[in-house]
C-alpha cells in the first residue's frame, strides 16, 4: 500500500461516499485509491466547487464531505469556500497536496506555506510528515470536523508520502551515484530521509473512527427553560442551521417542535423542518414578533446582523439561547439562560416537559393575521406588470411547480432573496443556502453535492444572473457525471441588490450592469438542455419541459428574463 491507499482506507471507514476534486499530480494516488475502493470520485472545473459540493454533502448527511485538491493554487482556490463552511459550521475535510517534504522552502513547484494561509479559515489543521502519520491525522480530522461546533478542517499531505517508496527514491535521486564527498553526503542524507518518511509504514494500527463530542444541556437548564415557557404569554422560537447538524434526527426534532407548540420562525438549513405550511410556522414580520415576545428562544441562531445584533429582541423578554459555540451563545447580547449545547438536543429534552395541545392561541392568531396580510401583499405585487416577467410571479410559479421531493439550492442576491419570501421547502433538509457569509457562487457545487447525496430528490438551483457567473462552467461536470439538476437563472441583467441602493444614494450604476446574456446557450454548449422564457404565459410549460428533460437524465438551465421591481428596496444589511 502507498500513502494514497492509506488515505482511501480511512475515508471509506469514516463513511465517505464521494471525493470531490480537481486533478493534480500531487494528489493522484488518493484519487486512484479512492476509486479502487468504491468511493465515487467527482472531478469539477474549479476547486471552490469541490469544497462547496463537500459542504452540501455534509449538511444533508451529517457525515463530513471530502474535497481533495492539489498543492499551491489548488489549495488557495478553496479559500472562500472554506471560509463559507467555517461560518456556516459545516463539517468537511479538505485534503491538500504539497511539495515533497525534503524540498519545501527550496523553490519546489507550487510550494507555499499552506497552513499559514488557511489558519483563519479552518477549525483545525495538520501536516503529515511521515506515511505513518496519515491515518492518525485523518482520524483526528474527522473527529475535529464534527465535534463541538463543527467546521472545516485541513490535512496537508506532501507528494512524497503518497507514492510508492521506490518511485520516491528515484525522484530524490537516492539511488544515484556520485564521486565527490558532497555527492556522498547528499546521497546519504536523502537515503536517511526516505527511510525516515517510510519507517513503520506497514505497521499503522487500524484504529476505529473516534467518537464525536457533542455538548448537551443540563437538566437544570431544561427545567428553568420549561418553567419560563409555561408561564409565558407570547413565547417565540427561532431555529437555525446548527439545529440540523444531526441529519438522522431531524424528524424527531420536528416532532419536538410540534409538541412544544411555540410559534416558530425557521432560518437557513432549518427551512422546511415542519413541512410546507405548518400551523406553528411563520415567515413574515419576524422583527415585530421579536419585539412583542415575552420569552424568546434562539436555537442555533446567533444574535448577529440578521437580528440587528440582538436589538430585535425586546429588552423586557426573557432571552434563552442554545448554541454549541460559546462565542455565538453570548455574542452581542447575553441571554438570561445560556446553554452551551446542541440546540436540537436542547429542544428534544425541552419538549419532554410538555404535552401536545393548543397553547397561546391569541398570540398565534396575531402572528397568523400578519403573515396572511403580508402574503396577500406579495400576491398582489406579483400581478404588477413589468418588462418581461415579474420576478415575484416567476417565484410563485416555481412554488406551484415544485414536487414534494424538491430540494432547493439558493445562490444569488435579489432574485434568490425574493424567492425566499415565496418558495417553500417541502421537507426537512430540502433547502441549501450559503449561510451567514452570504457567499455568491455556491450554487453549482451545492447542487452537485445535493443530487449525489439525495439522488431521488428533484434538485432545483435558483440562480441570480450575477451568481451564475461564478460556476456556470460546472454544467460540464453535471453532464460528464450524469447529474440532472434543474437550474433557473433569474436574469434581470444586473447586480440588482446592489444597484437599487447604489443608484438611489450615489446616483451612479457603475459596475452593477450586466447583459441579458443567453445563459441557456452556454449550458447547451456544455451538453445540457437549455430553455429561455420571457413571457409569463409560457412559464408553466417551460417548467414541464425542464422537468421532463431532467427526468430523462439531462441537466437543465432555464434562463428566465426578468423585469425590475422595488420589492426589496432598502434591504442592504450592515
Amino acid at each position: 500500500m502507498n500513502g494514497g491507499d492509506h488515505v482511501a482506507e480511512i475515508l471509506k471507514s469514516e463513511g465517505a461516499r464521494f471525493v470531490f476534486t480537481l486533478a493534480g499530480g500531487h494528489i493522484a494516488p488518493i484519487l486512484v485509491a479512492a476509486k479502487a475502493r468504491g468511493i465515487r470520485v467527482i472531478d469539477v472545473r474549479h476547486e471552490a466547487n469541490a469544497v462547496f459540493a463537500a459542504d452540501a454533502v455534509a449538511r444533508l448527511t451529517g457525515i463530513p464531505g471530502v474535497a481533495v485538491v492539489t498543492a499551491g493554487p489548488g489549495v488557495t482556490n478553496t479559500l472562500t469556500a472554506l471560509k463559507n463552511a467555517q461560518l456556516a459550521q459545516s463539517p468537511l475535510v479538505l485534503l491538500g497536496g504539497a511539495a515533497a517534504t525534503a524540498l519545501q522552502g527550496r523553490g519546489a513547484l507550487q510550494d507555499i506555506d499552506q497552513l499559514a494561509l488557511l489558519k483563519s479559515a479552518v477549525k483545525w489543521q495538520t501536516r503529515a510528515r511521515r506515511v505513518r502519520d496519515i491515518a492518525p491525522s485523518l482520524r483526528a480530522a474527522f473527529y475535529h470536523a464534527r465535534s463541538g461546533a463543527p467546521g472545516p478542517v485541513f490535512v496537508e499531505l506532501p507528494i512524497d508520502l503518497l507514492y510508492d517508496s521506490a518511485l520516491v527514491k528515484q525522484w530524490y535521486g537516492a539511488e544515484r551515484g556520485g564521486k565527490t564527498i558532497a555527492d556522498k553526503i547528499v546521497k546519504r542524507y536523502l537515503q536517511f530521509h526516505v527511510n525516515r518518511i517510510f519507517a513503520d509504514a506497514d505497521k499503522i494500527p487500524n484504529a476505529p473512527p473516534r467518537a464525536v463530542t457533542i455538548p448537551l444541556p443540563s437538566q437544570n437548564q431544561i427545567q428553568r427553560a420549561a418553567a419560563k415557557i409555561k408561564t409565558a404569554q407570547r413565547p417565540l422560537l427561532l431555529i437555525g442551521s446548527q439545529a440540523m447538524l444531526d441529519a438522522s434526527n431531524v424528524n424527531a426534532l420536528a416532532d419536538a417542535v410540534r409538541r412544544l407548540g411555540i410559534p416558530v420562525y425557521l432560518s437557513g438549513m432549518a427551512r422546511g423542518l415542519l413541512g410546507r405550511a405548518a400551523p406553528l410556522q411563520y415567515r413574515h414580520k419576524r422583527r415585530e414578533a421579536l419585539r412583542e415576545a415575552d420569552v424568546v428562544i434562539l436555537a442555533g441562531v446567533p444574535a448577529d446582523f440578521r437580528l440587528d445584533y440582538g436589538n430585535h429582541i425586546s429588552r423586557r423578554a426573557f432571552y434563552i439561547s442554545a448554541n454549541r459555540d460559546a462565542r455565538d451563545l453570548t455574542r452581542n447580547r447575553k441571554p438570561q439562560l445560556a446553554a452551551q449545547a446542541d440546540p436540537a438536543q436542547f429542544l428534544l429534552r425541552l419538549a419532554a416537559h410538555f404535552e401536545n395541545g393548543e397553547r397561546w392561541q391569541a398570540w398565534a392568531e396575531t402572528l397568523r393575521q400578519r403573515d396572511d396580510a403580508r402574503n396577500q401583499e406579495i400576491s398582489a405585487q406579483s400581478e404588477t406588470q413589468t418588462r418581461d416577467i415579474n420576478p415575484l410571479r416567476l417565484c410563485r410559479q416555481i412554488e406551484d411547480a415544485l414536487p414534494d421531493n424538491a430540494l432547493l439550492v439558493a445562490d444569488g442576491g435579489d432574485f434568490v432573496a425574493t424567492a425566499s419570501y415565496i418558495v417553500s421547502p417541502r421537507a426537512p433538509l430540502s433547502w441549501l443556502d450559503p449561510g451567514v457569509f452570504g457567499t455568491l457562487g455556491v450554487g453549482a457545487g451545492f447542487a452537485l453535492g445535493a443530487k449525489l447525496a439525495r439522488p431521488d430528490a428533484e434538485v432545483w438551483l435558483l440562480y441570480g444572473d450575477g451568481a451564475a457567473g461564478f460556476s456556470l462552467m460546472e454544467f460540464d461536470t453535471f453532464v460528464r457525471h450524469n447529474i440532472p439538476v434543474i437550474a433557473v437563472i433569474g436574469n434581470d441583467a444586473g447586480w440588482t441588490q446592489i444597484a437599487r441602493e447604489q443608484v438611489e444614494y450615489l446616483h451612479d450604476d457603475v459596475a452593477t450592469v450586466l447583459n441579458y446574456a443567453a445563459y441557456e446557450r452556454a449550458a447547451e454548449g456544455l451538453g445540457a438542455k437549455g430553455f429561455r422564457v420571457d413571457d409569463p404565459e409560457l412559464i408553466d410549460e417551460t417548467w414541464d419541459a425542464a422537468r421532463r428533460a431532467a427526468a430523462q437524465g439531462s441537466p437543465v438551465l432555464v434562463n428566465a428574463i426578468l423585469g425590475k421591481t422595488d420589492f426589496r428596496k432598502g434591504s442592504i444589511s450592515m
